[in-house]
């Protein structure tokens, strides 16, 4: 896969890039990311990308021009070629859009090239959301002075959701949102500390009752902190481990 991100600050990006998740996906050729700075397709000496807006309003824009140069150089196409066969998607960080989730990760996992367009100042003209990318992303309720950190988000979720990335096999599968309950309580060594003990089936050794706990637990903490995420159909494993909850006097919505 290959992640191309459009920002006026591609030195935000410099750690990111060493980060351990994707630096080991970019070391083993699973990934490649680059940014792009729309600057650099400018049409005037001062290297000017935004303006502003038409009909008046405070702030600036930032303009079309530069914004569908660099992406049709990211994507290798010109606007009188024709695409290639490889999937492609080329996305807009901005508040407008669906709200990011774990689902549309393991959604744009699927495609060979993704472009994700960071905004700034009071935004974009509306022609690049219109007329240039595919869909707009929106990372949650709140306003940020630009698109890089949304950018990053997203990056670093679709990066975990390539075979072979995490360390183990299962790793993207158990974290909270893969499977729509949250994560429950996790406990690495030492056994007990300040006499808070590691409960005793994680050290039992029993696979099938450890997957029996840690997804009961997951329930509860979800019934407890996410309750919405329980409003749909279950599936037959989690009613099992509800019934189970239930008889222990656990479970009380």
């Amino acid at each position: 896969m290959k992640i191309d991100i459009i920002s006026l600050f591609p030195e935000f990006f410099a750690a990111f890039f060493d980060h351990s998740i994707i630096k080991r996906a970019v070391a083993a050729n699973r990934l490649t990311m680059a940014v792009t700075n729309p600057r650099d397709f400018a049409h005037n000496k001062h290297n000017q990308v935004d303006d502003t807006p038409y009909g008046g309003g405070a702030g600036m824009l930032m303009m079309a021009p530069p914004i569908f140069e660099a992406v049709e150089h990211v994507l290798g196409v010109k606007p009188e070629l024709p695409a290639t066969e490889l999937r492609k998607r080329v996305i807009f960080l901005g508040p407008t859009g669906e709200t990011f989730n774990q689902a549309k990760a393991r959604e744009l996992a699927t495609y060979d090239q993704l472009v994700l367009i960071c905004g700034h100042y009071e935004g974009v003209d509306y022609r690049v959301e219109e007329h240039l990318v595919d869909e707009t992303i929106s990372i949650g309720d709140f306003v940020l002075t630009g698109g890089e950190l949304p950018a990053m988000i997203v990056a670093d979720a679709v990066a975990r959701m390539i075979p072979g990335i995490l360390g183990a096999a299962s790793g993207a599968m158990e974290d909270s949102f893969y499977r729509p309950i949250l994560e429950g309580p996790q406990y690495t060594k030492p056994p007990v500390y300040r006499d808070w003990s590691v409960p005793d089936v994680l050290r039992s050794g029993h696979h099938q009752n450890i997957a029996n706990w840690r997804l009961q637990q997951a329930l509860l903490r979800t019934l407890k902190l996410r309750p919405d995420l329980l409003d749909r159909e279950l599936t037959g494993e989690e009613e099992r481990a509800i019934k189970e909850l239930k008889k222990q006097g656990l479970w009380n919505p």
